[in-house]
């Protein structure tokens, strides 16, 4: 890459999952100033979702809410939430990125957080945050513990928009920041390099027909299980059915639903589904001790430190059984959901009626991916994800200058990678900042002996 003059040493990071935190946090304390967006309300991706990690189960919220808290009261970070890149002109150290900010029809400069729009909303739709399986209201914010704690009112399910009568928020809202009228705004950055970071989502149950097709209460996915973990959940941490809020005595757990199945599936493996269905069955087996865990699996994949362990502790201290087989059928059948599969090991049939059933879904690309991928300049591969400039060498590269990916956005990944890999990225982008420095100090020294 060549510079013909010094580079705007201003970072933009798209994406404040847990790899684009950590990549903002490590330029923002290096000195130079970062642009975040997300097209969330607040920033946290997945990992805001999740009960504990794995291998050492430790609080997901204990480790994530000091980087959120952070990342919102930095100095050095401009956060732009419920928001979207929408172009990106210009070269490495030189670029202005173009920025659509939402409607979010509240004043978040007048705004407080105190919650009392919200507890008095009439409106209650399915919450997206909690897996679809608990309610929010029309305007919300997406958990208490949310960065920035500003709501935002969903336009669709909002009374006043769809029928002209309501305005319930407006009335209590004691500083008046409710705005009806609010328009989305585009706003201008200069900015000298450019990290990826979009993550990932899971395949919709709705593409898995023959494990129901999302249309049986009680299979669900595994965020939808991490909601039921959590303490800050629909249910408080116990683990309940959807259908009818019975704790479920026999659970089964399968894994690889729709990843390593290039004919209905993706044939990529997703790779951290065998250790989140381990931590899935283990914390199961600790609220419910005297329930039963099934596992169905293809193979294990476990590469990671301690991982192989934490998969064996499921096994030999919680009684989890692993089955070695596919599952060809999930249905309903009375009050259970009926498992048809295979023990590849026995070559017998297998039947286990189960109150729940919990699957691993593939993991996919974020949704937006190629429409940003076309915005940046980028090169999309046949799984989706955004292509490396060089796998093996230049891992957090891309094939245009000044552009780095980070994350689940290349290709499923762990927390412990993606926070490596957010790090490398950076890393990248602070070389070529101290770079850029470096060319003004010569500038100056140069023009200063003439």
């Amino acid at each position: 890459m060549h510079m013909t003059r010094p580079g705007q040493t201003r970072a933009l990071i798209i994406g404040a999952g847990i790899a684009g935190l950590q990549a903002a946090l490590d330029i923002a304390n290096s000195g130079y100033e970062v642009v975040l967006v997300d097209r969330l309300p607040s920033v946290g991706g997945h990992m805001a979702q999740l009960s504990e990690t794995f291998p050492t189960l430790d609080c997901s919220q204990c480790i994530l809410t000091p980087r959120t808290v952070e990342v919102g009261h930095h100095p050095r970070i401009r956060l732009y939430t419920y928001s979207e890149l929408t172009g990106l002109q210009g070269e490495a150290g030189a670029f202005t990125a173009t920025i659509r900010r939402r409607a979010a029809y509240v004043r978040w400069d007048l705004c407080t957080g105190c919650g009392l729009c919200q507890s008095k909303c009439p409106s209650r739709v399915p919450a997206e945050f909690e897996g679809l399986l608990g309610e929010r209201r029309a305007i919300y914010t997406l958990s208490p513990q949310a960065v920035p704690n500003k709501p935002v009112i969903d336009r669709e399910h909002c009374r006043y928009f769809a029928l002209g009568r309501c305005r319930v928020c407006e009335r209590l809202c004691p500083v008046g920041a409710i705005d009806y009228e609010q328009q989305d705004q585009v706003v201008e950055e200069p900015v000298g390099a450019v990290i990826v970071a979009t993550g990932y989502q899971l395949l919709p149950l709705a593409r898995l027909p023959e494990y129901g097709g999302g249309a049986v209460p009680d299979v669900i996915d595994g965020l939808q299980f991490e909601r039921l973990l959590s303490a800050s959940g629909p249910t408080a941490g116990m683990v309940r059915r959807p259908s009818d809020g019975r704790v479920p005595k026999r659970v089964v757990f399968i894994q690889c639903a729709g990843s390593r199945d290039p004919e209905r599936g993706q044939p990529y493996c997703s790779k951290f589904c065998c250790m989140y269905t381990a931590k899935h069955a283990l914390l199961y087996r600790h609220r419910v001790r005297d329930g039963q865990a099934i596992v169905f699996y293809i193979d294990i994949r476990a590469a990671g430190k301690g991982y192989e362990e934490f998969v064996q502790r499921a096994m030999d201290e919680e009684r989890v059984l692993y089955l070695r087989g596919k599952v060809s059928k999930v249905f309903r059948d009375g009050d259970q959901v009926m498992v048809w599969g295979t023990d590849t090991l026995s070559g017998r049939n297998v039947e286990v009626a189960a109150d729940l059933v919990v699957l691993a879904p593939a993991a996919l690309p974020d949704p937006s991916q190629r429409d940003l991928a076309r915005v940046l300049g980028l090169t999309i591969g046949e799984d989706g994800f955004m292509e490396e400039r060089d796998p093996q060498l230049a891992p957090v590269d891309t094939p245009r200058p000044g552009v780095f990916v980070a994350g689940a956005a290349a290709g499923p990944k762990d927390i412990p990678e993606t926070v490596a890999q957010a790090s490398a990225a950076a890393a990248r982008v602070l070389s070529l900042f101290s770079r850029w420095e470096r060319e003004v100090q010569v500038q100056v020294q140069a023009d200063g002996c003439r």
